[in-house]
């Protein structure tokens, strides 16, 4: 994932994108190294985040609820009927 595409999904410059890992990169929240972000410390990144973390957070753990899959079902593939040049005919 770019910072120009991070920033994207925020409606942000790629720049802002640039300076926030920075700063949670000094703070050793995430390790940020050539485009790479790796979260070392979840707890304090949500910590640091706003409020609307947690509300988004709830809803999508709400919609992202799998029960049990549903078991597979084999699909039966009925082909077309074939047309012939007779019953092309026939039917014009």
């Amino acid at each position: 994932m770019t910072e120009e595409l991070i920033a994207n999904m925020l409606g942000v410059r790629r720049e802002g994108v640039t300076e926030a890992a920075g700063k949670l990169h000094k703070l050793g929240v995430i390790r940020y190294a050539r485009g790479r972000i790796t979260v070392l410390d979840r707890p304090k990144l949500e910590q640091l985040c706003c409020e609307c973390y947690a509300v988004v957070r709830k809803e999508s753990d709400r919609l992202l609820v799998t029960s049990s899959p549903a078991p597979r079902r084999r699909l039966r593939v009925i082909p077309p009927p074939v047309r012939t040049y007779a019953t092309a005919a026939r039917s014009s």
